[in-house]
Order: C-alpha cells, then sequence, then structure tokens
C-alpha cells in the first residue's frame, strides 16, 4: 500500500468516525487535518516526512518539544512501576514530591494541592471549593463570582459561567450559574487612551464598581492573570492584580488565579502570582504541567480553606469531588520531570535573552499596514491585525483573514491556529533563535501573502 493511499485511507476513517474539537467538520471535506506520525522537538512530522515547526506548542502545553529524551524516560521508568492506581485512600511517591514542589514553588499560602486531570476540572474545583467553604462558614448567600469581559476558564459548565467570550458561552446561557461579568482591561483598545507600560490601571474602576455593587453576594474573583488567552492573547498590567489583591482582601473574598496558560515559564517567570509576590486563594494550573505528555491539573489553595473541610466523616463537611484519573502516576512522573528541567541550571534565566530576540524580531511586524499591534509577554507573543490601523477596524468575520494565514502558513512549513484575526506565538520554550526568526518570518511572508 502507497504512502498516499494510505494517507487518504486513514484521513477517510477519521472522517467517518471523529469529531474533532473546535472544528467545524464540513470544512474537512476540503482542507484534511494534518497526519502526524512523528516529533521532534518543536517540530510535528507528517506521513509523508514533512516537518511543520509547532509554533503554538500544540495547545499551549508542549514546553520542552516533542519527545524529549529526559521526559521520555521518566515515563518509561514511571511505566516500569506503575501505570495507574486510584486516589481516594492510595497514594503514591511521584504525587507526594509533585505536591510538595508545587508547594515550594508557588506562593507561600498555598499549602494544599487537589489534583485532577485538564484546565477546566483545575477551575471547576477552585470554583466549587469557594462556594461550599462560604456555606461552610455559614455565608450561603456568597453564591456568585465575578469574571472579566473575554476571559476564558475552560468549557465545563461551571467554567463557562465564569467564560467571558460568547463564541463559547452563548448557546448555554440558560442553564449557567449567574455570575458578575465586569468589564476588564483592553491595553490595545483602551478606553482611557493610555500605554500599559506607565498606567496605573485606571481600567479597574467597573471591577471596584461591581465588588462594591455586590458586596455581601461574591464568593470570589477569577481572572487569567497577565494574559487572556483565548481573546487573542489580550495583555495588560501589574498593576491590575495589584489593585484587585487589594480589593478583594477590603471584601474579604476569593481570588482565583487561573494560570493553566501562563503558568510554567510562559510570561518569563514560573508562575505569575509567585513571580509579583501575590497570593490567590486558589491557584489553577494544567497545560504545561507535563510539557504535553499526558493529562493533568492541580488547583492550589490554602490551609486556611482546607480547615474548613476537615472533620469527622459525620460532618459531612468533606470535598465530595473526584476523577478517575486524578494524580495518574505517569503523568505525576512527566510533571516532576518537567519540573526539574524548568528549575535547575537557570533554564528560567535562560530565557531572558531568548525572549529579547523574540521581541526584536516581533517588531517587525510593525511594517505591515495591517498590524494594529504587535504585543508580547515573556515567550508569549501576537500580532492582531486589523483593516484600518488608523481607527483599529477588523476585518468581516467571513473574510476569515487568520484562517487563511494558518492555511498559507503550512504551505511553508509553520504551524499557526489564529485566534480569529489575532496570529500568536506560543513555542516550546526550547525554541533556538534560527527557529524564532523562521517563525517570524513565515508569520510574516504568510500575512503578505493573504493580504498583500
Amino acid at each position: 500500500m502507497s504512502s498516499d493511499y494510505r494517507k487518504n485511507y486513514d484521513l477517510e476513517r477519521d472522517f467517518k468516525n471523529i469529531w474533532h474539537p473546535c472544528t467545524q467538520m464540513k470544512e474537512h471535506e476540503s482542507v484534511s487535518p494534518l497526519l502526524i506520525e512523528k516529533g521532534d522537538g518543536v517540530y510535528l512530522i507528517d506521513r509523508n516526512g514533512k516537518r511543520y515547526m509547532d509554533v503554538i506548542s500544540s495547545w499551549w502545553v508542549n514546553l520542552f518539544g516533542h519527545n524529549h529524551p529526559r521526559l521520555n524516560k521518566a515515563l518509561k521508568d514511571q511505566l516500569d512501576q506503575m501505570a495507574h492506581v486510584m486516589f481516594a485512600g492510595i497514594t503514591h511517591t511521584p504525587a507526594i514530591d509533585l505536591a510538595e514542589s508545587l508547594v515550594e514553588l508557588t506562593p507561600p499560602n498555598l499549602t494544599k494541592v487537589f489534583f485532577s486531570d485538564n484546565g477546566s476540572t483545575s477551575v471547576e474545583i477552585a470554583l466549587k471549593m469557594s462556594l461550599q467553604y462560604w456555606q461552610q462558614m455559614g455565608e450561603n448567600q456568597r453564591t456568585r463570582f465575578i469574571y472579566l469581559a473575554g476571559s476564558y476558564h475552560g468549557e465545563t459548565l461551571g467554567a463557562l459561567s465564569v467564560c467571558g467570550i460568547n463564541l463559547f458561552r452563548e448557546r448555554f446561557e440558560n442553564v449557567l450559574m449567574e455570575n458578575v461579568e465586569v468589564q476588564g482591561p483592553d491595553c490595545y483598545r483602551c478606553p482611557y487612551d493610555l500605554k500599559p507600560e506607565s498606567c496605573k490601571a485606571e481600567c479597574f474602576e467597573p471591577m471596584e464598581k461591581a465588588l462594591e455593587k455586590s458586596r455581601g453576594t461574591i464568593a470570589g474573583v477569577i481572572i487569567e492573570p497577565l494574559v487572556q488567552g483565548a481573546s487573542g492573547m489580550k495583555m495588560y498590567s501589574p498593576v491590575y492584580l495589584e489593585k484587585l489583591r487589594e480589593a478583594c482582601d477590603d471584601s474579604k473574598i476569593h481570588t482565583i488565579y487561573d494560570e493553566v496558560a501562563v503558568g510554567f515559564g510562559r510570561t518569563g517567570s514560573l508562575f505569575v502570582c509567585e513571580s509579583y509576590g501575590l497570593e490567590p486563594t486558589f491557584l489553577c494550573l494544567s497545560k504545561g504541567i507535563t510539557s504535553g505528555y499526558l493529562p493533568l491539573a492541580a488547583t492550589l489553595t490554602s490551609d486556611q480553606i482546607y480547615q474548613a473541610f476537615y472533620g469527622e466523616p459525620s460532618s459531612t463537611k468533606m470535598f465530595i469531588h473526584s476523577h478517575s484519573y486524578s494524580a495518574n502516576p505517569l503523568a505525576c512522573a512527566c510533571a516532576n520531570e518537567t519540573l526539574s528541567l524548568l528549575t535547575k541550571d537557570n533554564f528560567l534565566k535562560s530565557l531572558k535573552p531568548k525572549i529579547e530576540f523574540l521581541k526584536e524580531m516581533g517588531n517587525r511586524f510593525h511594517e505591515l499596514k495591517w498590524c494594529g499591534e504587535f504585543r508580547q509577554r515573556g515567550m508569549i507573543a501576537a500580532v492582531e491585525l486589523v483593516r484600518d490601523k488608523l481607527n483599529k477596524e477588523t476585518f468581516p468575520l467571513n473574510d476569515r483573514v487568520g484562517y487563511q494565514i494558518y492555511l498559507e502558513g503550512l504551505k511553508r512549513g509553520v504551524f499557526m491556529r489564529p485566534l480569529g484575526d489575532v496570529i500568536y506565538f506560543i513555542p516550546p520554550l526550547i525554541i533556538t533563535n534560527k527557529e524564532i526568526e523562521t517563525m517570524v518570518e513565515t508569520a510574516f511572508k504568510s500575512i503578505e501573502r493573504v493580504l498583500g
């Protein structure tokens, strides 16, 4: 059977039986998904041997490239010991080691780790813990959360109830929790006409008003610190986080930091909260925690929260929440090795020249008449394309500009998956300067080809 025939046959079988995520499947009648057979560093390799640079880390999870020898070894070594065991009434060393490391590496108030298996569930757990905590403290009126417009925290129903992107939530509005949406920071289209590097987060005013108006009924505030990912890599000043801390402390409500996307070195530091000396009530982690090898998530919280659930079994105060694959030993082994790679040999420090080079290369996008803004936070970067720079007018939705650029990038060997008309880059942290140059140049030429 020829390679081409096998490829077509397998793609036919895919189309017959598989429903892919975030995909209008009818599109695959004309544009097939990539049939990938191997990963090698920052590259994906298809059945015909063509290489594609994975500049979005396969949905932001791959920190150290595909097929990393140390991660492979950690997985194989653990496989010889135990692949899986339930995590109720049983524990194991990989999970104990991982919890200990996470507690050591995060803010000092975070002393307890609850494991699950993906980012949405890590958020669900934080929401449920917060609500149950207030119930057990006798404050049953605290049933709502504040979230930012444009925010994304997952796609389970609880997580959707604090999602600020209509595309994800609008079909489910009637069954979602009633929470409070607040206009958040939008530095590119700042209503105050300020610059993020010099502003004092004047955009915090809507949050301040919402907290005051809803005083006594709010359980907590959930936020993506510094970067709102799914809304187009919107980046904002840490001053906003400082103001949020003060306001939540004053209101005596919980703060939930969703660092599923920005954690584990993506912003240049291990965690945003740790880098800025902030102490959220809950910290949600996933994606990069295993460097893309296996599903795993963690929700960290304080001893104060933990003690509200601690008591005799007859008290019914326990947190009734479980996942079959919580703290899977294979996943924990990969996570432990990931943390070792991140924290040893000054790895994060070594990213600084790479971050500067990405900035230098990315500034080239300003040459394009369609570049509204190039923005960057650590190893996360994005170029927002607009029809008109002066008034920041967007392209018509039906033009599908971002999608056309994605297709052009594939022809040139770079796998990009834009967010609307925002072309973004979250490459594996091991990407070289030469590969960064190729990534940016290819994106630049693809934009020119589609819009020129």
